[in-house]
């Protein structure tokens, strides 16, 4: 054997080094793809969307299926064409897309569409607790869904995104709202929501100083309107009147002060917290005393309301008049801008919906992401949000001892 045939024996390399890579990855653990149905909301006076087009072709480049019902996305002006362009399959019914292993939609199920479910799958949707009741919650555990609400996400911070998204959108669009039904257009008592020289301007009360409270009074304020909040806590609003970066009229609910603001408000919000039953209630009798043809705008009416005399309405008739106060009481206000509230919404899913994938299923996801898993509230059939159980008197258990056992 000469020297560099040596040489050569020296450096051959081993054959276990020239497998092919595709052989080497096939140990690795493969994700999972998800077959998603989107069914529309029309029946719910719904406008919103989960998924737009652009996030339908994302999804679809990684592998998934997504089924949505024929003009689901019409309200937010996404046409068919664009969801087929974008790779989705457009069903005729919205019971295709009720068999699907992932249901997303914004608006809860109801009883009849519940019974159209095969069963062992996973719902994700708002919950509006004000929509369900004790049946809807026991025929999804006995269909043995995983329900994850919107409303409960959190990020690994404890953050809301789909609470914090939509609170900005409705504390925006509450002025715009404000604005038009004091205006003669919708039978107003024509008062320009707003300031012009030489004219008091208009006032303004809020409830509340979270998120929502926040975004109404930056739009009231740039329009020169004089705004008035009321809180339980006095960090609250100072923690408000520095998000604003300047000082406005902030109080605690005395009740002389508070009165004294509604008699002479031209609009009233109530924007308290969310995920919580509100803390105040503004009552009847203070209502009474209101101007006539002022508005209130309830965005805590699917919690149970800020004022006693709010009751749920929808976009068909979102207004009814009590003691000659205007009520806009529509629990879903963000669906009055549906393009804006569908992509924000869609922004939010698209990275869950990929990590669902990724870990190989919603099971293992529940497992890695404690944020995520702080929105389930039903598990394989099993009630895990006490807030739900104790609302409808079903005893519900701890998801973290149930992860061990699926």
């Amino acid at each position: 054997m000469t020297s560099m045939e040596k040489s050569r024996e020296k450096t051959s390399i081993p054959k276990n080094m020239l497998l092919p890579k595709e052989e080497m990855l096939e140990v690795k653990k493969k994700g999972q793809k998800i077959k998603i149905g989107i069914p529309s909301d029309f029946s719910k006076v719904e406008y919103r969307v989960p998924l737009t087009p652009q996030a339908v072709d994302l999804l679809v480049s990684y592998g998934h299926e997504i089924l949505i019902e024929k003009n689901a996305g019409k309200s937010a002006r996404y046409s068919n064409k664009e969801y087929r362009e974008a790779g989705a399959v457009i069903v005729d019914k919205k019971e295709e897309t009720f068999q699907c292993d992932i249901i997303l939609r914004v608006a809860p199920f109801d009883l009849e569409e519940i019974d159209m479910l095969r069963g062992n799958q996973v719902i994700i949707s708002s919950i509006q607790i004000h929509a369900h009741c004790s049946e809807s919650i026991q025929k999804m555990m006995q269909k043995k869904v995983t329900t994850i609400a919107f409303e409960y996400l959190e990020n690994e911070d404890g953050f809301l995104p789909f609470v914090h998204q939509m609170s900005q959108i409705a504390g925006v669009t509450s002025i715009t709202i404000a604005s038009e039904y004091l205006s003669n257009s919708r039978n107003g008592k024509g008062v320009l929501f707003g300031e012009v020289t030489g004219i008091t301007p208009a006032e303004l009360v809020i409830i509340g100083s979270g998120t929502a409270a926040e975004y109404a009074a930056r739009v009231a304020l740039g329009l020169g309107i004089f705004v008035k909040v009321f809180d339980t806590s006095v960090y609250e609003l100072s923690c408000l009147e520095e998000k604003l970066g300047r000082r406005i009229f902030t109080s605690v609910f005395y009740p002389k002060v508070l009165r004294k603001a509604l008699v002479s408000a031209d609009a009233v919000i109530g924007a308290l917290s969310f995920n919580t039953p509100p803390k105040f209630k503004v009552s009847e009798e203070l209502v009474k005393q209101m101007k006539e043809g002022s508005v209130i705008i309830d965005l805590n009416v699917s919690q149970g309301g800020c004022f006693e005399t709010s009751k749920c309405t929808d976009f068909n008739n979102p207004t009814y008049i009590k003691h000659g106060v205007v009520h806009y009481c529509v629990p879903n206000s963000p669906a009055m801008v549906a393009r804006t509230a569908s992509i924000s919404l869609s922004n939010i899913l698209i990275p869950i919906l990929l990590s669902i994938g990724d870990n190989g299923g919603i099971d293992n996801y529940i497992k890695s992401s404690n944020g995520f898993r702080k929105g389930v509230y039903i598990y394989h059939g099993i009630l895990t949000n006490s807030d739900v159980g104790q609302q409808f008197n079903i005893p519900s258990k701890d998801i973290d001892l149930l992860l061990a056992v699926f």
